[in-house]
């Protein structure tokens, strides 16, 4: 049994975001020409526009992905209570193409909960969960016994096949347009599939642990 990072806790839990909380506060913040971010880097009018069609993508994503008969069997027998504490910001590209799908896989279940906090503000649990121990990516997804907050493990920040894509095109130094771009692409054409096969393997290795 893992131990979670101790910035996470049961009063951190219950100030955490619904998902139809976090969609409603980003769409309050972009009408107000804000993200989620306080910084000012995050806050840019390209970055604005991006944050804009994000919130179009979970729209779309969320209204057409069918989650997966096997992925949906293993959610519904889930053993405990768990939470998903989701680590995410609006401007996030990655996370407008997987947080509508976590919520579908919720909906199946009343024995899993999402809540979403933001990275800027919580930079403590991030740093905890770091990508390859340096970078703060998101989104982050941190599965927890929701009685006794025991970490059972973690998933992010974007489908493996994807993450590999990713270095490399970081590695090539192209141009964070183009990265984006292409990111898009990839998520349109893989349609959740790669993201809803990890998460299958995932639960059924959590909830052997739960047992």
């Amino acid at each position: 049994m893992s131990t979670a990072s101790p910035s996470i806790t049961h009063e951190l839990i219950a100030s955490a975001y619904t998902y139809d909380q976090y969609v409603t506060l980003s769409a309050d913040l972009l009408a107000q020409g804000r993200t989620t971010s306080e910084s000012p880097g995050y806050n840019t009018p390209e970055v604005l526009g991006f944050t804009k069609l994000n919130l179009h993508r979970m729209s779309r994503v969320g209204r057409f992905t069918v989650i997966q008969p096997e992925l949906a069997e293993a959610l519904q027998n889930v053993p405990e209570r768990w939470i998903w504490l989701v680590l995410t910001e609006s401007w996030c590209g990655d996370a407008a193409q997987i947080l509508p799908v976590l919520q579908r896989m919720t909906d199946l279940t009343p024995n899993v909960q999402m809540r979403l906090i933001l990275r800027d503000k919580h930079l403590d649990v991030m740093d905890a969960y770091l990508t390859n121990g340096t970078s703060r990516s998101i989104p982050k997804l941190i599965c927890l016994n929701a009685d006794t907050l025991a970490e059972r493990g973690t998933w992010g920040p974007r489908p493996a096949a994807l993450q590999a894509l990713v270095m490399q095109w970081k590695a090539e130094k192209r141009p964070y347009a183009e990265t984006a771009e292409q990111t898009q692409r990839w998520y349109n054409d893989d349609r959740a599939e790669s993201l809803q096969h990890e998460m299958l393997f995932l639960i059924r290795q959590w909830a052997k642990i739960s047992v």
